[in-house]
Order: structure tokens, then sequence, then C-alpha cells
């Protein structure tokens, strides 16, 4: 089948072939024609596998009726919502409204927090017929009073159940209510639980199931491995892997997961001092510094992007080889979503992680969630039980030393950074001072005085102005008495 056989509109079928598509995946040939039908739509599918494009075609040709040219914001009102958990997922959705209607006078934006609000309200004001919006963000503008929902007629939860993880439900809920009762409803997931089965219940109507393939599964042109390694000696297995392993040019790109933000920025920071061009993406990052560190990794000026679960979603890198776990995830769902990035549109992928013996528990869900035993891979020194830090010790080798001369150096740099600068004077030492909060009830002045700071003044060092003095009234003289 191909786009001209679903009954696309001819100016949508001009924007497909510019973008250099010609056949639509399963997921289009089974959604687009329901979607356009005006029904609601529960829809599944392996991450990689088209569904933006699912709902975004079907979308625009529903939305065209109301295309104008005129400039007054009246005729522009917001008349379909996309709403997406991460920055990264609202910008890659967006972008692809851009593409496909780029022969249509529609408007559309995207917002997302971590940015100045006062343009997004500027547009919004403009009128735009599409908004594209994380949920927080959203609200922000409801209590601007900067967006209207009274004419939105379509609805769309791009990535649902990462919704659920990142604890949106409550945000969605609210939004929910402040919608048209009369619209169309469409729920897209990578993955289907309990929890969506609900939501989906109490926003869609008699919806259409569309699962393309079964349940948490993983694309089948990915190839999969472990590495056994000790954990003190990950990284230098990465920088092995990086630097020695054969197809592993400086032309690679190579996505690096980690469990934490902090350890994100530690990694890159350490990949960079061994000469491997690197960058970290995560939640503590700006939004320009992640959307230069990411373009920076599409262009090849950066070879190693390393990001956390957050960026799991949002990311979309065409052609990317290979997808490196540096630390397995708690989840065995966020598996799927991380190695999803590579693979896509039927291309051959790479998904690598190392192995630790405490991730034993994590790599056995895994397996069983993906219903297939992953290769063990072992390299001589660095699998388990023969490369520990004491055995490196042992046997007179330089891997420890050098674990350790990084962690001297890291030290060295913190210290460093809490030092005053030097053209700053040195603090002043705490001097004691009474609490003034303390009666001066027989009070000595031949005893020192201890007050609650536990600070000591004897009576040689307490100014006069300290001493006991008269009672005011006394001084006053029954001043305003009657």
């Amino acid at each position: 089948m191909t786009f001209d056989q679903l009954g696309l509109l001819p100016e949508l079928l001009r924007a497909i072939k510019d973008a250099g598509y010609t056949t639509p995946t399963p997921i289009q040939v089974q959604a687009i024609p329901i979607i356009m039908a005006g029904k609601d739509v529960m829809g599944g599918a392996q991450t990689g596998t088209g569904k933006t494009a699912g709902f975004t075609l079907p979308l625009l040709q529903r939305l065209a009726r109301h295309a104008s040219s005129s400039p007054s914001p009246a005729r522009h009102p917001v008349r379909a919502l996309i709403l997406a958990p991460t920055r990264e997922l609202a910008m890659q959705v967006h972008q692809s409204v851009v593409t496909y209607s780029k022969h249509l006078p529609l408007r559309s934006v995207c917002i997302y927090g971590g940015v100045d609000i006062r343009p997004q309200i500027a547009e919004l004001r403009e009128g735009r017929e599409i908004v594209v919006a994380t949920p927080g963000r959203l609200l922000d503008h409801v209590q601007q009073k900067s967006v209207s929902f009274n004419f939105v007629e379509v609805l769309v939860l791009d990535e649902a159940d990462r919704m659920l993880d990142m604890g949106f439900i409550p945000d969605i809920k609210r939004i929910l209510a402040m919608l048209p009762k009369e619209r169309q409803s469409l729920l897209f997931s990578a993955t289907f639980s309990n929890e969506i089965k609900n939501l989906a219940d109490s926003m869609l109507k008699a919806p259409q199931l569309i699962e393309v393939a079964r349940r948490n599964t993983v694309i089948e042109t990915i190839t999969h491995r472990v590495y056994p390694v000790a954990s003190d000696l990950k990284r230098s297995l990465l920088v092995h892997l990086l630097t020695h392993q054969e197809g592993s040019g400086n032309t690679q790109q190579v996505l690096v997961f980690v469990g934490t933000k902090f350890g994100a920025s530690r990694l890159a920071v350490y990949l960079a001092r061994q000469g491997i061009a690197a960058d970290a993406i995560h939640g503590d990052k700006s939004q320009q510094q992640r959307t230069e560190a990411l373009e920076a990794f599409k262009s090849g000026k950066i070879r190693v992007l390393v990001a956390t679960d957050v960026a799991a979603r949002g990311l979309d890198i065409d052609d990317l080889p290979h997808v490196i776990n540096y630390e397995l995830p708690h989840t065995a769902e966020d598996y799927i979503h991380r190695i999803g990035r590579t693979g896509r549109a039927g291309k051959q992928g790479d998904a690598t992680s190392l192995f630790a013996p405490e991730e034993s528990q994590r790599l056995a869900d895994i397996e069983r969630l993906i219903k297939r035993p992953i290769e063990r891979v072992e390299i001589t020194g660095f699998n388990i039980g023969t490369a520990t830090p004491e055995r490196g010790r042992e046997r007179g080798g330089g891997g420890h030393r050098r674990e350790h001369e990084e962690h001297r150096r890291e030290r060295e740099v913190k210290q460093h950074d809490r030092r005053p600068p030097p053209h700053l004077p040195a603090p002043v030492a705490h001097v004691p001072r009474l609490d003034p909060r303390l009666p001066r009830l027989d009070f000595d002045p031949n005893k020192p005085y201890v007050s609650k700071l536990g600070a000591v003044e004897t009576s040689a060092e307490k100014p006069a102005a300290t001493r006991p003095q008269k009672p005011v009234a006394a001084l006053l003289g029954g001043f305003g008495r009657k």
C-alpha cells in the first residue's frame, strides 16, 4: 500500500513526498483511516515505527477545513491539543506537524517548561490551531489565561505510559476536565498497562484498539548483548568499547544511558578526559543546553551523548547505530524505550549493556519481558571475578592507580570550587555574641556569662551598655500615670 491509497489530501501527499517517504508503516496503515473516520483510537506500537505520523497526518486532514490565511487570531482558535511527557518529545512531534502541514495554512506552536513563557504567550495570542505541549507548562498557560480550549476537536496523548511514570496523571485529569465533551480522543503508547487501560476508559469513547506488535516487544533488527564487568571497572570498559571495538570509528554515534543526572554529567566529563567527544543531557540542564547538546550530537560534533531515562522517549536521531546501557534500568520496560532509539525504520541497530553482579535481577526481568536470553560477551581483564581493584593491585597493574588518581583530581576540583575567589578577602571568623533573648535577671558581673549558644564572656569583656540598668518605669518617674 502507498500513501496515495489512504485518501489523504494532495497537500499532505506533497509534504510526505518532500519528506522522502513513499510507503506507510503498519501502524500508519491501520490508524490513518480510522482516525480520519472520526473514531477514538487506543494505539500501541513499538517505538520507531512511525506512530507520530500515524496520528499527525489524519489530524491535519481533519483540520484542513479550518485552514485560513487570515491574520486575525479569531480565525485560528486551538482546535487540536497534543500532550507529550517531555520537552524533547514535544519538539519532535511539533516538527512532524510542521513538516506535514507545510502546504496548508494551519498554525502550530510547541510549549514546554524550562524557558521564558512570554514568547509562548505571544504566539498563542496570535492564534494557533494546533498546540503541542507538556502538561505542566500547559497548565501554566491556563493560569495565565493565554490559552482557551473552547474549540478543541481532537485530543492526543502521546507516550501515555511515560506520563504515568512521571506522575502527570493529576495534571492530565485537570486538563481533561477543561476540554469539550464532544471531541475525538487518541491515546498512543509504546507499552500498555492496567493504569493505561483505566485512563483510556475515562477519556475514550468506544475506542478502536490498534496494536501492530505484541506488548513490550523489541524491534527484530536490534542485536542485543551484555558485558559482565565489575562495577568499579565499568568506566574503563566503556572507554575500551568506544575506542578498541571493531567498527567503532570516531564517526560512529553512541547514545549511553545512565540512571541519574549526576552520573550522566560525571560520565560525560570522564569520557572527555579520555579524549572522547561527549556531552550529557538530563533534566537539570536548561532547554538551551539540552538543545545544543542534541544538535551537536546529530551533527557529529560530539560522538557520545550520555542521557538519563527522561530523554529515552524524546530523542529522535536518524540512523543511530549504537545504544549502550551503562547501567541497567530499574524498570524492564525502560530497556525497551532506551534501545528503541536505534534500529528505527527497519534499519540495523546495536544494543549493548554493561552488567554488574548487583544488577542480576534487573537483567533477569529484562530477559523475561522480551522473552529471550541476551548473549553474554566477556572481555579479558574486565569480566567479573578477574578484574577487581584489589587483584589489580596484586598484579601490579595500573588500572586501580588510574582510578584512584581520577578520584583524587575530582576531589581537588570540588575543594577548589569551594575556595573564595582570590580577589575577595578571607571570611572573618565567627565572633560569639550574647543571646539577646536571655533575661538579665540575677546577673553577677564577677562571674562569667554563658549564653544559650555556648559563648562565654567575662565582665571585663562585656561593654558597659550591657550591664544591668534600672527599670525603664523607674527612670520615667511614673510619667503618664493618672
